[in-house]
């Protein structure tokens, strides 16, 4: 459950004192022989990482040292050696999973600012992490540069679910991609682009997981935001936490 077995991608949800209120999060523990491309706040850029892990913290989150903060997090969860940090104002409990051909894409949703990226009026905006965090599993090794496209390509199908969950946006000015390739097990594909072997597989993943949890956000949005306990219960610690799973079966929409 700590390491890679060659089966399903194992996500555990822990729970922590913060800010007045139990706090959950996310953790990949992935284990050695792993390789990731990340735009997180800890860990970016790209190397052998062994967990990945998914903070959520509260609406109006200030602190200025998220990258200290998610270290302490991973220190308490006992994480150690390199890692991903991410962190969401979202619900972490409503994360969305979908698969294809051995690709895992674990997805949680917070689109309170949607923005155009290439908005001309934009301006620097304080930051308020609502968020849309992505993790992308591909079972085989990749080349850096194709490790690089498929980034890419993860971002992409993110904004392509977005428009067809009825958004009009690229995102959020906070979205975060992990993409986590093998770093052994043979010649690593060159390719990972929309149409090569991983990269098709990985956008109809992300987009089938960013497509439900967009939905999923909304709905919850329109029902308010559930309240807070003051304290981990025995049910907040999870082994794998369960996935909504996306009702869409095409990358379409069909």
């Amino acid at each position: 459950m700590d390491g890679w077995q060659g089966g399903p991608v194992r996500v555990g949800r822990a729970a922590r004192v913060e800010d007045g209120a139990c706090r959950h999060l996310l953790v990949w523990r992935a284990g050695p022989g792993w390789r990731m491309v990340s735009s997180a706040v800890l860990g970016g850029g790209l190397g052998e990482r062994a967990w990945v892990l998914n903070a959520q913290v509260r609406p109006g989150y200030a602190r200025m040292d998220p990258a200290e903060h998610l270290a302490e997090l991973a220190a308490a969860e006992g994480l150690t050696g390199p890692g991903v940090g991410l962190m969401t104002a979202a619900e972490v409990d409503d994360c969305t999973r979908a698969e294809d051909g051995g690709v895992t894409a674990v997805v949680t949703s917070g689109i309170g600012v949607p923005v155009w990226a290439a908005d001309p009026a934009a301006r620097p905006a304080d930051h308020r992490p609502g968020t849309i965090n992505i993790l992308a599993v591909v079972p085989a090794p990749v080349a850096d540069a194709g490790l690089v496209n498929l980034l890419a390509t993860a971002t992409e199908a993110k904004v392509q679910a977005l428009l067809d969950a009825g958004y009009d946006c690229s995102g959020t000015p906070s979205d975060a991609v992990c993409v986590a390739v093998r770093s052994d097990g043979g010649a690593p594909d060159p390719f990972g682009g929309p149409r090569s072997l991983w990269g098709a597989r990985l956008a109809r993943a992300v987009y089938r997981a960013v497509r439900a949890g967009a939905e999923h956000d909304r709905a919850r949005r329109a029902l308010g935001a559930p309240l807070p306990h003051p304290a981990p219960g025995p049910s907040c610690p999870l082994p794998d936490v369960p996935a909504r799973r996306s009702p869409v079966t095409s990358a379409r929409g069909g």
